[in-house]
């Protein structure tokens, strides 16, 4: 029976991928990229390859990839290979194919991972909220992690951008109405304060599975968006005065509701 080059790839360990990628950008020439890998298809070979010239040339997000000519005379590899690792690249972010302009190296996010969660906590909903509720525990894990980041930058300011926010979500709540859009632009603010892109992206990606997934679990009771309301309030009371522990609280106050709303 032929076996799936595309199921064989999922079973790639994240330890064996950084080692292939390490391996191949050790070599000495761009004809030898390929040389060195304990090859699962011709296919999977050329989309590391791809990641480790982009390694090896220190190019960054926006910046041009060699045309499909080029690219496979320095693999070494055939135009079909080339293009269906590009297809596996950009499908992850890693690359963006611009018709008529050529192949970038793309911004990497973590859109892809998105979809997934998104798709898997869909289709989980029907029978039960786990991903759901795990992704809320990320969310509350990120926040946590980064309170003494986030209290060491604010101690001592005055904030009435993200005061607005809390104002405009006030309202909303005691109107019973939702604010997702004032929900992550607050947190988007908070991480501003700090950079990370990292940490942005990470907090962005898992609001994103949370708006795709909560409006389908039906209306919430206003007085539990309020609290969620005030604990905005509160995290940034205490975010402004210096107060970790009272930033904690606040955090867990923050997702008290929405763990009630969807249970246990």
């Amino acid at each position: 029976m032929t076996s799936n080059p595309h199921t064989q790839v999922s079973q790639t360990t994240p330890q064996q991928m950084l080692q292939n990628l390490m391996r191949i950008e050790g070599d000495e020439t761009d004809g030898q990229l390929l040389s060195g890998l304990e090859m699962i298809s011709r296919s999977a070979a050329t989309t590391d390859a791809i990641k480790a010239y982009i390694l090896r040339r220190g190019l960054k997000p926006g910046d041009a990839l060699p045309t499909e000519a080029k690219l496979c005379a320095d693999l070494q590899v055939s135009r079909s290979s080339v293009r269906e690792a590009l297809r596996t690249l950009q499908a992850l972010d890693i690359v963006v194919i611009r018709q008529g302009r050529g192949t970038f190296v793309g911004d990497m996010s973590l859109a892809p991972m998105v979809e997934t969660l998104v798709l898997r906590s869909a289709l989980e909903q029907k029978s039960n909220k786990s991903s759901l509720r795990e992704v809320v525990k990320v969310r509350r894990y990120l926040d946590l992690g980064l309170t003494h980041d986030i209290v060491t930058a604010f101690n001592g300011t005055s904030n009435p951008d993200l005061r607005e926010y809390v104002d405009q979500m006030m309202a909303k709540a005691v109107r019973g109405e939702k604010f997702m859009d004032e929900d992550i632009a607050f947190h988007q603010g908070l991480l501003d304060r700090i950079g990370g892109v990292l940490a942005q992206q990470l907090t962005a990606s898992m609001w994103m599975v949370h708006m795709a997934v909560v409006p389908d679990l039906g209306p919430s009771p206003s007085d539990g968006q309020v609290k969620t309301a005030e604990a905005h309030q509160q995290m940034l009371d205490a975010a402004e005065a210096g107060d970790p522990e009272a930033y904690q609280q606040a955090v867990w106050n923050h997702y008290a509701h929405l763990e009630d709303l969807l249970g246990d």
